[in-house]
């Protein structure tokens, strides 16, 4: 198991891979813009005011189960498409010195924008103290629980670990690992991996395990 080779870019393209099947009209599309529609409303932001960032994450979550019916696989993957804070995977092509931006399945720009000024960002103890905090480690995770939901259905945790070694030789996307980035693709990935057993499980408890963990351990 590699998850531990994830980055940001590779992580959206694999998920790109996984859903090139779907056209603009599919459930997955229709997915990501009612949630997008949903966190750039005025009932959300009233939310912002009277919960916590993980208690939005959560309500995010409930929302895209609510919508795909329980498929836990479908609402998985609509978040990760969601919640991540642009609209296009930027890659450089090696050889030829290409860089190409690879548009993803997203809400139309005004909603996207919105969208993400109000996605949650303080997720975690070390989250960064700025505006922008940790918004883009939500697609690390739910991605990743995506992936660690969907292994023992399609055995695609073993695919995805080979095709991001391929892509790391090939595809230089980003220069450094962002060691953060792989903490929270793990803890995705474990939340995937019981959600198999315990459908009651929510996001902001496999998120507070990190930072009582860390404390754990710096105590």
């Amino acid at each position: 198991m590699r998850f531990k080779k994830l980055s940001p870019h590779i992580l959206i393209s694999i998920i790109v891979l996984t859903s090139s099947a779907y056209s603009q009209q599919s459930e997955l599309s229709k997915g990501v813009n009612y949630l997008s529609e949903f966190i750039a409303s005025d009932y959300f932001l009233q939310l912002k005011k009277d919960n916590t960032d993980l208690d939005l994450v959560d309500s995010i979550y409930i929302r895209a189960i609510d919508f795909y019916e329980k498929d836990y696989q479908e609402a998985l993957l609509a978040l990760t498409f969601t919640t991540i804070p642009y609209q296009r995977v930027p890659f450089v092509i090696p050889l030829l010195k290409i860089r190409l931006n690879y548009p993803l399945i997203s809400a139309n720009d005004s909603i996207s924008s919105l969208k993400n000024q109000n996605l949650p960002s303080k997720l975690f103890f070390d989250s960064p103290a700025n505006d922008y905090g940790d918004k883009d480690k939500l697609a690390h995770f739910f991605g990743n629980a995506f992936i660690g939901y969907a292994e023992n259905i399609l055995k695609l945790a073993d695919v995805f670990g080979y095709f991001v070694e391929a892509f790391e030789e090939d595809f230089k996307a980003q220069s450094e690992v962002d060691f953060r980035d792989v903490d929270v693709n793990w803890y995705g990935v474990q939340f995937g991996e019981m959600l198999e057993t315990n459908k009651n499980i929510l996001p902001s408890q496999i998120m507070t395990i990190r930072s009582l963990r860390y404390f754990r351990i710096i105590l």
